[in-house]
């Protein structure tokens, strides 16, 4: 074939790929699903209207919708604030509660009445009660002639003057958000809950069956749900925890359908999905393939490592790092996924291919070619910069940062840099002081100096092998020097020396905190953090704020350039832990050359995959009683088996974790909580031969509650079609 020919053909296929990933690509605000989405949404089985979904005049699907916590989702699913999201949201609440005695993680827990629903401290649940396009409002006081300074000293100014003006004489709380990197500004506003507590939840060998190894990944068989409810004062408004607080009761609460789905059919996840970045150049996908996430991966991979064979050692410590170690883990193999998947969609090529349509389609707009005509070659320079930069700040904040004793060290920098500011608050001085009084005690009390001494020996070791010589902190030469570069004696030093981790030392120290500082200053360990995030902030963190601000405001620009030249596109805004809508369809694919993955899995796969003495792969003799004699009750789905998960094709991230589900009439037809591994590059780019959303069958979740817990009563507050 002629070269050029083929040239033109790749460039047309490539086209073709990008505008087939519209299909069901896309995470849509509420607030404009009539305009944008609701014919297509209704063509694919939605049988709802737009203000079916979000409607700010009457009972809407929102009203059942919560952020749940900081950064998941949960749904409420009774008249009595019922609220269901996945085991994993709930972790760190469940671990509050639990003790080495009372290990509900491990064993799981049922209240049985509501004076057993358990109050995790500072947990919330909040409602949006409408949004607002703001935008014509904030751009009155900003210009593009303005710096970046004072542009965001403006933004904040005018954002707390809605937000104010909104809430002004009511119980609700509001902010703004930027949308189209800054191009466009939304006001939310919302009621938040207070007093939301721990009702149920399985043990993890079924609300985390498969554990880290299965994390990422379909075929899938955990029940990762669990379950809480928020509680109101007597007039149903939010209030603090208190016993006379009683069950919310909600606008709406969804009905569950037990008729499961099948090939094709219609799935809409409702959530908060936390970020994504759709919308990067080439340069950007090329930094993070090919340098930023291989360089995380290799620094979590050495503290997973650590932590895993410290946890074998004994209950206590699997229970102290058990939601560190998800934590780290959970970020660990995305990255690796996302990776892998970029990799594998040409992702890279890609971006250029679509570059270059959108350089072509400028060049026919002779009235704004002048204006964006070197925008790409802008963005390209700015990241040639910005590169190693990046590598500086991950290898601090992935590396530096994640040492327990330095995060612990860097406490004690910042109330040292309070005590010798010259203009500082008396009042704010003296409080820093008592928190840092308290959390140092709470420190000591649950520190391991085991697995911490290793992890700073890995980090410290990977920072000063890794990094230019130039960029690292002056301790380095004296560690060079004094211990001939071996970090493993100089640990030996700083953990043996350093009064942060002697408990009679840091209780002298706060007797008179001003009087004893000297001897703070003098620490070896706090000379080290004091060196090293002080060559961070002097070589690293300005420069990277500069660059941040530089490349946030080409990015800015180039969204507006893409909706002003790529008319024929429907853009939707990146996630930014808003209320957003994502639809597709339930679907099977292939993962790779002659594998097939169907759409749902069964119980039956819990059973087969079990591994005697396993724990990420144990099975509760219960259940498997239950599966031996066939004891599903209403669960099971009309070929005879318990459908435990099934895979569709929504655009999901990070926060949709806890989603709702739901098929076309609007019921609820399971929980969101992965995507599989080959679709953790849906942040940056979908491909929809390839990303899946990962969804718990609610009529799994029902038969643990019912059949496996015998938690009736909590069965018998859902509204359930059969």
């Amino acid at each position: 074939m002629n070269y050029s020919v083929f040239k033109r053909l790749l460039f047309i296929l490539l086209l073709f790929a990008r505008f087939t990933a519209q299909a069901d690509e896309g995470m849509w605000l509420p607030i404009l699903l009539k305009q944008l989405n609701e014919s297509d949404m209704q063509s694919k089985g939605l049988k709802l209207s737009a203000e079916d979904i979000y409607s700010v005049n009457k009972t809407s699907l929102k009203d059942a919708v919560v952020l749940f916590g900081g950064g998941c989702t949960g749904e409420i699913i009774s008249d009595k604030g019922l609220l269901l999201t996945n085991h994993h949201c709930g972790y760190s609440s469940i671990q509050s509660h639990s003790s080495v005695k009372n290990n509900y993680l491990k064993n799981g827990y049922w209240a049985t009445k509501s004076e057993e629903e358990l109050a995790p401290p500072g947990l919330t649940a909040t409602f949006i009660v409408r949004m607002e396009d703001v935008t014509s409002k904030v751009l009155e006081v900003l210009s593009d002639s303005m710096n970046e300074r004072t542009r965001a000293i403006k933004l904040q100014a005018i954002s707390k003057k809605i937000e104010m003006e909104a809430v002004a004489g009511t119980h609700y709380e509001a902010f703004v958000k930027p949308f189209y990197n800054g191009n466009e500004f939304y006001l939310f506003v919302t009621e938040v809950f207070k007093d939301v507590r721990l009702v149920g939840t399985p043990p993890e060998s079924i609300g985390k069956f498969g554990g880290e190894t299965d994390n990422w990944i379909w075929p899938r068989h955990n029940a990762d749900f669990c379950l809480f409810r928020i509680y109101a004062d007597k007039d149903n408004k939010p209030a603090a925890f208190a016993a006379s607080n009683v069950p919310y009761k909600p606008k709406h609460h969804i009905p569950i359908s037990l008729k499961g789905v099948e090939e094709n059919d219609f799935t809409m996840v409702y959530g908060f999905p936390g970020r994504t970045n759709e919308y990067l150049t080439s340069f950007a996908v090329d930094m993070i393939v090919n340098e930023a996430d291989p360089e995380k991966i290799k620094l979590r991979e050495k503290r997973l490592d650590i932590l895993k064979t410290e946890m074998r050692k004994s209950d206590t410590l699997r229970l102290r790092y058990a939601a560190k170690f998800a934590t780290i883990s959970n970020g660990y193999k995305k990255m690796i996924g996302e990776v892998n998947g970029l990799k594998k969609y040409d992702a890279i090529n890609k971006k250029k291919v679509f570059e270059q349509q959108f350089m072509a389609s400028l060049n026919q707009k002779a009235e704004i070619k002048s204006r964006y005509q070197y925008l790409l070659a802008d963005i390209e320079a700015a990241y040639k910069k910005f590169r190693p930069l990046n590598k500086a700040r991950d290898y601090f904040t992935e590396g530096i940062m994640s040492v327990d004793l330095l995060a612990h060290l860097f406490e004690y920098y910042k109330v040292m840099n309070l005590a010798q500011s010259q203009n500082r608050n008396e009042a704010e001085y003296k409080k820093a002081i008592e928190d840092l009084k308290m959390a140092s005690a709470n420190f000591i009390k649950s520190y391991n100096s085991i697995a911490d001494k290793k992890v700073f020996i890995e980090m410290l070791s990977a920072y000063h092998n890794d990094m230019d010589k130039e960029s690292q902190a002056d301790i380095f030469i004296e560690i060079d020097k004094k211990y001939k570069g071996d970090i493993s004696l100089y640990a030996d030093r700083i953990f043996l020396k350093t009064l942060v981790l002697n408990t009679s030392k840091t209780e002298k120290l706060f007797l008179n905190f001003n009087k004893n500082k000297a001897k703070l200053e003098k620490d070896e360990g706090y000379q080290l953090i004091k060196s090293l995030y002080e060559n961070y902030s002097k070589k690293v963190k300005e420069q990277v704020a500069k660059a941040d601000i530089e490349i946030a405001a080409l990015n800015k620009t180039y969204m507006k350039a893409l909706r002003e030249v790529m008319l024929d596109k429907k853009f939707f805004p990146d996630a930014n832990s808003t209320l957003r809508v994502a639809y597709g369809m339930v679907s099977s694919y292939y993962p790779k050359d002659g594998t097939q993955y169907n759409y749902f899995t069964t119980l039956k796969g819990v059973m087969e995959k079990e591994i005697k003495g396993d724990e990420e792969f144990t099975v509760p003799e219960r259940l498997k009683e239950l599966y031996i004699k066939r004891d599903f009750g209403r669960y099971a789905d009309k070929d005879g088996e318990v459908h435990v998960a099934f895979i569709a094709t929504n655009h999901t991230t990070g926060g949709n974790s806890g989603s709702p589900v739901f098929n076309g009439k609007g019921e609820l037809i399971g929980t969101n909580f992965d995507r599989n591994w080959e679709g953790t590059m849906s942040d940056i780019m979908y491909d929809p031969s390839q990303v899946r959303n990962i969804t718990l069958d609610i009529r799994y979740t029902l038969f643990i509650i019912d059949k496996f817990a015998g938690a009736k009563r909590l069965i018998d507050e859902m509204t359930i079609v059969e």
